[in-house]
């Protein structure tokens, strides 16, 4: 898995030790929820999801430059929301970051590096992200991060309480992104 960086941050593979530091904001009932999955009841239910981590290599550790301390987790997952281009090469981002660290324009910084990735390193056509309705600190990463809402569809969360609940995607195409960096 390649390391990436931006001016505050290096986002990196996870290292099972890295439980330490994420278990206190994935057990945060502010984290998990917002992003479809239930708080993490034990420091094992997060080194066990940092092992699916290591295992399936598609999500990162956001970690801060100045002290390697993590507060976050951005994914680049090999999904396809839009069953009309299943052939083109896509991706959608996924990510959480520590409450404490919320407002500091730090997703916003994350998920340009791996835009910058997912175009100019692994030729992806269109990048996805989605919210849920609820969610409005998503959205508005979304919008400072140049995507364009697609669709709306349903969703059951399995990974939390069974409700069916409204998400909102949006899709950032490899012309779309390449034409806002010529501005």
């Amino acid at each position: 898995m390649i390391q990436l960086e931006t001016e505050r941050l290096r986002l990196r593979a996870f290292l099972l030790d890295d439980a330490e530091m994420m278990y206190p904001y994935a057990k945060d009932d502010r984290v998990g929820p917002n992003a479809g999955w239930a708080p993490h009841q034990s420091i094992d239910e997060t080194r066990d999801v940092i092992r699916m981590f290591q295992a399936d290599q598609d999500v990162w550790a956001i970690t801060l430059k100045a002290t390697g301390e993590v507060i976050g987790t951005i994914g680049l997952h090999d999904r396809r929301p839009d069953p009309n281009i299943q052939h083109e090469a896509q991706r959608e981002i996924g990510y959480v970051l520590n409450p404490a660290f919320w407002g500091q324009g730090y997703i916003p910084e994350a998920v340009r590096a791996m835009l910058r990735h997912g175009f100019e390193n692994l030729g992806l056509e269109r990048i996805w992200c989605g919210h849920f309705d609820f969610n409005a600190q998503s959205r508005r990463v979304v919008e400072k991060c140049g995507f364009v809402y697609a669709f709306t569809t349903s969703q059951q969360l399995t990974r939390l309480d069974g409700r069916t609940v409204t998400s909102l995607v949006y899709v950032l195409t490899k012309e779309d992104y390449t034409n806002r960096l010529a501005l």
